[in-house]
């Protein structure tokens, strides 16, 4: 059984070989593989208009720019096309849910077609996970057809597909604001309380968007009672290290692996970076990404961040 399902393995990525060889080979006349980003390299095919479109209503086109790699299950024009137009109009309407879809098609690193016909199923950017199967010389995500594999960019690779994929059982809006989500989660009664102490729930409770990295009880924990002490007497230092954890805007994960710092309200810069798959802002590991609340994104960190003093 194993050695006819390695067969058909093999002729399955054979078959997606001999396409993508079709494919670049038209290509190679123009533009040498692989010298332009993901979205630079969807403009250039001239069949993705629409899926431009969303990526920058959704503020997607910076994070498939520079970020990655990714590998991008891209629907064309035509893909696009059966959808009906009251669909894609709601998904333009509500950027949450637009970012949701969008971030289904993604994977994070370089998945070739000899690696996508070995899988049954891949971790998206939105969290959720995509089926593969093979049938009949063909590789399905989901139920749409990769139509042309392996069309190589400078930080990931497309491949194209005839179907917008659709993530299963889409979460609904979030109704609560940061510090109602943060409360409900019953893991953050520290930092909500310093809140209340600095004069920031009425802030964070506001329109925003913001984004927080936000640590644990456990985290603070770690932290001598005799700083925290001092923190709750000196408001203004307490007002400073909170807004340390807090950024302008909606920083999703996928965004936050792109960048190297971002500036927050505190006006100082905190370091991001990737390492072993994991994020880390400020030495503090991400432990939990992409906790969404009416007003911005929570992302659950394991230590409290300092700002620096100069």
């Amino acid at each position: 059984m194993r050695s006819v399902r390695t067969t058909i393995t093999l002729l399955v990525v054979a078959a997606l070989a001999a396409a993508a060889i079709g494919t670049s080979a038209s290509a190679s006349t123009s533009r040498p593989a692989g010298d332009q980003n993901i979205v630079q390299t969807a403009l250039a095919a001239g069949q993705f208009t629409t899926l431009a479109s969303l990526l920058t209503k959704a503020g997607l086109v910076d994070t498939l720019s520079t970020g990655g790699p990714f590998t991008v299950f891209a629907p064309t024009d035509a893909a696009f096309a059966k959808v009906p137009k009251a669909t894609l109009d709601a998904l333009a309407a509500n950027p949450a849910l637009l970012k949701s879809v969008l971030l289904y098609h993604v994977v994070q690193g370089r998945l070739t077609a000899a690696d996508v016909a070995k899988l049954s199923s891949a971790k998206t950017l939105d969290g959720r996970s995509v089926a593969i199967k093979v049938a009949d010389g063909s590789v399905y995500i989901d139920n749409a057809k990769v139509t042309t594999p392996d069309v190589i960019a400078s930080n990931g690779v497309i491949h194209v597909i005839d179907s917008v994929l659709i993530p299963p059982a889409a979460p609904a809006a979030p109704t609560r604001n940061i510090v109602q989500t943060a409360v409900a989660a019953g893991q953050f009664k520290t930092l909500a309380s310093l809140l209340t102490k600095a004069g920031l729930v009425g802030t964070l409770q506001g329109k925003g968007p913001f984004t927080v990295f936000a640590p644990t009880d456990a985290a603070f924990a770690k932290v001598p009672k005799a700083t925290l002490a001092a923190l709750a007497k000196d408001k203004a230092k307490l007002r400073a290290v909170l807004l340390y954890h807090v950024v302008k805007g909606s920083v999703t994960a996928a965004q936050a692996m792109s960048l190297s710092s971002a500036k927050t309200l505190n006006g100082k810069p905190v370091a991001i970076r990737v390492s072993g798959g994991k994020v880390y802002v400020g030495g503090a590991q991400v432990v939990k990404a992409d906790v969404m609340a009416s007003n911005g994104i929570i992302h659950v960190i394991n230590k409290v961040l300092i700002p620096p003093t100069s």
